[in-house]
């Protein structure tokens, strides 16, 4: 039951992680390289601390290589879709 739940959350979180991407390009457009390294820098950090702990909450942080698989996947189907309804 963990692991389902995990995955769940993996596929979920990979779809949060695909909004947030594109509002932090949104930000950061324009800005200089150093800047959008800054950002981008803070915004890996941020996402993996808040990932481990939930998942910390979930399982107590056991991760597993298919969690990743399914944030991964989550991003992908995210993209899929907001290519497919909104960018023409």
């Amino acid at each position: 039951k963990l692991q389902i739940i995990s995955l769940v959350f993996s596929f979920i979180y990979g779809i949060l992680i695909y909004f947030l991407l594109e509002l932090l390009d949104k930000i950061i457009f324009n800005n200089k390289i150093y800047v959008k390294l800054i950002f981008s820098l803070v915004f890996s950090l941020f996402v993996s601390v808040i990932y481990f702990i939930i998942m910390l909450y979930i399982n107590n942080a056991i991760l597993h290589y298919y969690f990743f698989i399914m944030i991964v996947l989550g991003y992908l189907f995210m993209r899929f879709v907001y290519t497919k309804l909104f960018v023409k």
